[in-house]
């Protein structure tokens, strides 16, 4: 039986990979010359948490009961907590395989802190772990190895959100040389069926240097010392990436995958300050300056509604019987989602023209709702545009994250590769592949019925008939 592999490239959008950068990269050009090759529309919301637990699962972000990293707990006003690995309850497709006989190592999938126990997987952790010094491996003496393998120092992840950027890129082009060092390593010296990697660097080249390497960005500048970077650090990892296709060598059918897409952001919009203008969010005390929301005085007895920031906006509504200073009856729930969903379409940008807004209700877009879902989810202007939950700001647009320095938005679609060594597929494009059939793909290519393991099995898109 061969082996299938899987390199996970976050954020990586097919316009930049495919269109800008692609002819610098000789051994993802090989992978897309010989292999197929498309677009991979990610989930709602295109977020990390949980796109690639749908990847893994085949199931839908309302299935999960996964909106995003940060959660609001119950009905609470202020509370949150961070979503882990312990809140995916359905099976991934490495413990599918697990329970098939197969070996996987699983290299930093979020969310995969902390690193659960399956039997037949060496599983090291994400992104989100705190620090080395918590356990991040199963089975738990794997951590030494992994020490050793990454040179002694093993990076999770880097800060990002700073204007230090000469610190942001020494730290980030480490963290991933230790990574590949690490996949090579295990790759090597280990038995496995199914390899996975995650490398999270890509979201936070994106993020911390969009504007830098892109001349449609609002604040790019001609000639900045950084204008390469974007060149630098893909020509760093494509060069990995060989080295990893060696390891793997003939017998091993491999993917590159991205979880969703980046571009620049054009701004953030301010929702809690315009749901105040709209008379949904009242205030004991006008905040005088940035504040978050879950700090400012709010006056829940004459609050409608109120919302989080982020890359898409949630809205929760004060619901009577719910929230503890409720003032919304229950029966009047829809109609109020209605005309506030009729209001934010008619929202315009800074320039007067319409930004052209998206929003959705759970119950209508998932399967099921499970879990902490906020009540409405709003894409601004195609997601160009962040959602600002601070309050206190001068006015309803801005033009930097409120949050701390961040160059780019989340974009829906990613890239997804396949290469089979053995074979020419003559760099056919796979089209309308979506980031749910990835489980079924990778089961399929192990011979496995995945309508037999619970996950939805859709129309063949292409791809998995050249997998057969």
């Amino acid at each position: 039986m061969r082996k299938v592999a899987v390199i996970g490239l976050d954020s990586v959008p097919p316009e930049l990979l495919y269109d800008k950068l692609l002819d610098r990269l000789p051994n993802i050009r090989r992978m897309y010359e010989k292999g197929v090759h498309g677009k991979l529309r990610s989930c709602d919301p295109p977020i990390t948490v949980p796109a690639w637990m749908v990847m893994m699962t085949g199931k839908d972000p309302g299935q999960l009961g996964i909106y995003g990293f940060r959660h609001r707990k119950g009905p609470s006003y202020g509370e949150g907590y961070i979503v882990n690995s312990t809140h995916v309850k359905e099976r991934t497709v490495w413990e599918i395989l697990s329970s098939h006989g197969k070996k996987s190592v699983v290299l930093g999938v979020p969310p995969g802190y902390p690193p659960k126990p399956v039997r037949d997987a060496l599983i090291v952790s994400c992104f989100i772990t705190p620090s080395a010094d918590r356990p991040f491996t199963y089975p738990s003496q794997l951590k030494e190895e992994v020490l050793k393998a990454a040179g002694g120092k093993y990076i999770f992840d880097v800060t990002f959100r700073t204007e230090n950027r000469d610190a942001i890129r020494e730290e980030l082009f480490d963290m991933t040389r230790r990574r590949f060092d690490v996949a090579e390593h295990l790759a090597k010296e280990h038995e496995w069926d199914f390899f996975i990697m995650h490398e999270i660097g890509f979201d936070r080249l994106h993020h911390a240097f969009w504007k830098f390497f892109d001349p449609q960005h609002p604040k790019y500048v001609r000639g900045n010392k950084y204008e390469k970077i974007d060149e630098e650090y893909y020509e760093m990892v494509d060069g990995r990436i060989g080295r990893l296709l060696e390891i793997f060598g003939e017998d091993c059918l491999t993917f590159i995958l991205s979880d969703h897409g980046s571009k620049a952001m054009k701004g953030g919009f301010c929702i809690n300050q315009w749901l105040e203008k709209e008379g949904y969010l009242a205030f004991k005390t006008d905040p005088t300056s940035v504040t978050d929301i879950d700090k400012a005085e709010v006056d829940w007895g004459r609050t409608k509604a109120w919302g989080w920031g982020g890359y898409y906006a949630r809205v929760f509504f004060n619901v009577k019987g719910r929230e503890a200073q409720g003032v919304l009856g229950p029966s009047a729930l829809a109609s109020e989602k209605k005309r506030l969903t009729e209001r934010v379409l008619k929202i315009r940008d800074d320039a007067g023209k319409r930004m052209g807004n998206q929003v959705f209700e759970p119950e209508k877009l998932y399967k099921s709702t499970l879990g902490d879902k906020p009540d409405l989810m709003v894409y601004f202007g195609n997601l160009d545009w962040r959602s600002a939950g601070t309050v206190g700001h001068q006015g309803m647009y801005l033009s930097e994250n409120d949050t701390g320095p961040d160059d780019s938005v989340h974009s829906m679609d990613g890239v997804m590769m396949m290469y089979d060594p053995r074979r020419s597929l003559k760099g056919a494009e796979v089209r309308g592949a979506e980031i749910s059939q990835v489980a079924p793909l990778l089961l399929r290519a192990f011979g496995l019925d995945p309508a037999k393991e619970g996950i939805e099995v859709r129309p063949p898109d292409g791809m998995v008939e050249r997998v057969a």
